[in-house]
């Protein structure tokens, strides 16, 4: 029996900066003298470090009594995690201007906190982080990477592997192989100038895998902090980093085998056995409860709350037992992640709940746990030499890959810019790794001093690779075309309309049908409308775009849950007959990039017009009053497709008027007022008002407003808005149902003053306003009104009419003509706008 003695107790309480003088350290044990009752002092075990400390805990009114709060462990963790949260926020907040993104952030907030730049204060360290509640940190952080990688197991779409073409198999296998080949001949070669555990092939293998690796869990928050999910290089990232994983981790399965068999072959054996045995528990038997828990959810129901607090709870129980059975305790909820079906209901339900606890609570303590490990300092005392190997192959590793995955891509032919940039996007590290480098120290495979070198070298990478990636490489570049597709110029007759008409929730599908109907489609101007329904991306990484017209893959109709939508639109194309033809298609997408689906959409099939629902509704209450109603999100949605629109948009804000059932809007009377304050975008509006003349049940009234004695005047502008005008009368000035007038103005009081006329007036019906947005408009008629706007997205004059203080019940569409890639404001822009004119 071997006791040890409290040999000093310190008689008063210690100041509360003074935690290391509460510690009496000796060497002294004593062993008890077999069969006797003294003990014994000569015999005793090897001398070993004792450290006394006083027992845990402290009064509760410490701080008035001298004693420190921080000597109760309790106060002390809720300073660290305030410190911890605090720091990598601060750093993120000022990295952000220079586009760093939050991995680059979180890592240099945890070195801030860590023995590098803070911890150099042995005071801080001693108050702070003393060594009895490090062991706390690390454990949460460890939690952290837990959960990371088990969300990101969750999002992770393996489907993608089937539907990959020759050029993401090629470039994800080259991107692997020739990194680890490269990595492991320079490994070779600095072989002998390398310290015993680092030397060892098992080691040299490891590290060449890790560096080959362009991990999906990595690769995605990146990417979608870039917005470029929903693009095309970052389509193509995904696909290939998803199938370099499945390479990249079977390597790094085989060097972890080789490692576990260093000592004892027979621990190789047991290593395999317990990988099977795993591996087949979560195919077997948890990837089937999985499923059995999605068969018990009502469609369109969020999973039950006991089942995503089991599934979270069974992540920590995955970690223990791969732990356990020698694995690396991040693979078992990885491997629990992939079983269970992304998207909803399981998977988007378990992302909503647990993302914000595990990215802002849990990951920054991940990040301070890698700061405490790293020492700048330490590593400098190794000196060059010390240092010169693992430098060498993390270089090369980095540099092969960007060759490799260059040359591979410009050999299928993809643009020199767009290789340079996935290239770029395929050397990004960032969680997994350092996951990673944290499992090399606990394996010896690398000391602190090389740990923190190769931590610094990924993150000075990452920091300077994505705001490249940024510069480089613009999504919406392929959206702004040369060629013009604007309702001014199609025909009027013996041509076809091609409408995008985007849909966010079964509320906006009446409107928009409606609106469809009052414009009019006949046989010599029919319509081709690509209905589009959005559905924001939760429960899984990879956007998914869907032709139902192509795609009845059951995996994918999961995620077509408005059928209510769909049914909507096919019952109008059935009694439109030929002159409406119906595409549909859905697009899941983070509400950040889904107009870069619009676009594209609309640039493939040579869209003329995009119809938008504004982001807010206004509905019915009792007693006839209207109560606005938020979509969260779809403001930006319609900001940035107005922005990068391949053609010309119109927004819908709908107040009651369009949203009858179609066939008794069909049989009602309606009234429409066009403003015209000129300019393009009031041109293309009166275009478009002039095809809904052609239905015998709208009526239309157009106003155009004129400065007085022409001050502020474009000529050219006013020249083209002439010519539209004039030809709109001299087609319609027999047709009873138009009337036209014009009001002369010296400011924008006057102009919102003959609005609000007209909209009580006597003869007040109007059932829908019609307005340009804002391109080409004379200032003189909104001189003063600037600052009334609050909708960007709708203009000044469209958001004055929409808005509560205007008091009227229309509902209002707001129009923009299509802006030309280069198209100017001054004379050289409207000279190209001129020599396009095609008066409708």
């Amino acid at each position: 029996m071997v006791r040890e003695f409290p040999l000093y107790r310190p008689p008063e309480p210690r100041s509360w900066d003074q935690n290391y003088s509460s510690v009496f350290q000796a060497t002294v044990k004593a062993q008890a003298v077999p069969g006797g009752s003294k003990l014994g002092f000569n015999n005793v075990y090897p001398a070993a470090l004792i450290k006394c400390r006083p027992a845990a805990g402290s009064h509760p009114l410490a701080l008035y009594i001298g004693e420190s709060p921080l000597k109760s462990p309790f106060t002390l963790v809720l300073l660290e995690i305030l410190l911890v949260i605090f720091a990598t926020r601060i750093v993120r907040f000022l990295l952000k201007p220079l586009r760093q993104p939050r991995i680059v952030s979180e890592i240099i907030g945890g070195i801030f906190i860590g023995p590098s730049i803070l911890g150099r204060s042995k005071k801080f360290t001693a108050v702070v982080f003393p060594e009895n509640s490090q062991f706390i940190l690390r454990n949460i952080g460890l939690m952290g990477f837990m959960y990371f990688i088990f969300l990101s197991g969750v999002k992770m779409d393996f489907s993608v592997v089937a539907k990959t073409k020759k050029k993401q198999i090629a470039i994800s296998i080259l991107g692997v192989l020739v990194p680890i080949i490269m990595v492991t001949i320079v490994g070779l070669i600095f072989r002998k100038s390398m310290d015993k555990e680092l030397a060892k092939l098992s080691t040299i293998g490891g590290i060449a895998a890790t560096l080959a690796l362009p991990l999906f869990p990595v690769l995605y928050p990146i990417l979608k902090e870039l917005n470029l999910l929903s693009s095309d290089i970052g389509r193509l990232a995904l696909s290939i980093s998803v199938i370099s994983d499945v390479v990249g981790i079977t390597f790094m399965v085989v060097f972890e085998a080789a490692k576990q068999g260093e000592g004892k072959p027979i621990a190789m054996l047991w290593y395999a056995i317990s990988l099977v045995f795993i591996l087949a528990f979560t195919v077997l038997v948890v990837r089937k409860a999985m499923q059995k828990i999605i068969d018990h959810t009502p469609d369109g129901q969020s999973v039950d709350q006991a089942y995503v607090v089991g599934i979270l709870l069974l992540v920590l129980v995955m970690g223990f037992f791969t732990d356990m059975f020698g694995v690396a305790i991040a693979n078992g909820p990885f491997w629990l992640g992939l079983a269970i079906p992304d998207g909803p209901p399981l998977g988007s339900t378990l992302v909503e709940r647990s993302e914000t606890l595990v990215m802002e609570i849990l990951m920054p303590f991940s990040f301070a746990l890698i700061g405490l490990f790293i020492d700048v300092q330490g590593m400098i005392m190794i000196g060059w030499e010390g240092m010169a190997p693992l430098f060498a192959m993390v270089v090369t590793g980095y540099v092969s890959k960007f060759i490799a995955t260059f040359a591979t891509s410009m050999f299928f032919e993809v643009p020199f810019r767009d290789s340079a940039v996935l290239s770029l996007v395929m050397s990004l590290k960032g969680q997994v790794e350092l996951m990673l480098f944290t499992h090399w120290m606990d394996k010896k495979m690398v000391q602190i001093p090389g740990f923190t070198m190769v931590v610094l070298l990924i993150t000075i990478v990452t920091a300077l690779a994505t705001p490249l990636i940024s510069i480089l490489y613009d999504p919406t570049r392929p959206y702004m075309v040369h060629k013009r597709r604007t309702i001014q110029n199609t025909p009027t007759t013996d041509a076809e309309l091609r409408i995008v008409l985007v849909i966010y929730d079964e509320d906006s599908t009446a409107p928009l049908i409606n609106l469809l109907e009052v414009s009019n489609p006949t046989t010599s101007t029919p319509f081709s409308i690509f209905a589009i329904r959005l559905i924001e991306l939760v429960g899984r990484a990879s956007p998914v775009f869907i032709d139902h017209q192509k795609q009845e893959d059951e995996a994918e109709l999961k995620y077509a849950v408005s059928q209510n939508i769909h049914n909507a639109l096919k019952l109008y194309q059935e009694s439109k007959g030929d002159y409406v033809k119906l595409f549909n298609f859905t697009a899941i997408a983070p509400n950040k990039t889904m107009y870069q689906d619009i676009c594209e959409l609309a640039l493939l099939k040579r869209a003329t017009l995009m119809i938008l629902p504004f982001h807010k509704e206004c509905l019915d209450t009792l007693g006839g009053a209207l109560t606005e109603m938020v979509t969260s999100g779809i403001r930006s949605v319609n900001a940035n497709v107005i922005a990068h629109s391949p053609c010309s948009v119109a927004v819908l804000v709908d107040k009651g008027h369009l949203r009858h059932p179609l066939m008794a809007f069909r049989n009602s009377e309606l009234h429409f007022v066009v403003l015209f304050l000129g300019g393009a975008d009031a041109r293309e509006a009166l275009c478009f008002a002039d095809r809904m003349v052609g239905n015998p049940n709208v009526s239309l009234t157009v106003i155009r407003f004129l400065s007085y004695n022409f001050e502020g005047d474009n000529e050219m502008e006013k020249k083209m808005d002439d010519g539209v005008v004039t030809w709109f009368w001299v087609k319609n000035e027999r047709n009873d149902r138009v009337s036209y007038r014009e009001v002369v103005v010296k400011n924008g009081a006057e102009t919102v003053g003959a609005i609000r006329a007209l909209n009580y007036g006597e003869d007040n019906t109007c059932d829908v306003w019609i307005t340009g947005r804002k391109q080409g408009i004379n200032p003189v008629l909104l001189e003063g009104l600037s600052n009334w706007s609050e909708n960007e997205e709708l203009g000044i004059i469209g958001d004055f009419v929409s808005s509560d203080d205007f008091g009227g019940t229309a509902s209002v569409l707001v129009v923009q003509q299509q802006m030309l890639r280069g198209q100017g404001t001054g004379k050289a822009g409207m000279e190209k706008l001129t020599a396009g004119l095609n008066l409708c």
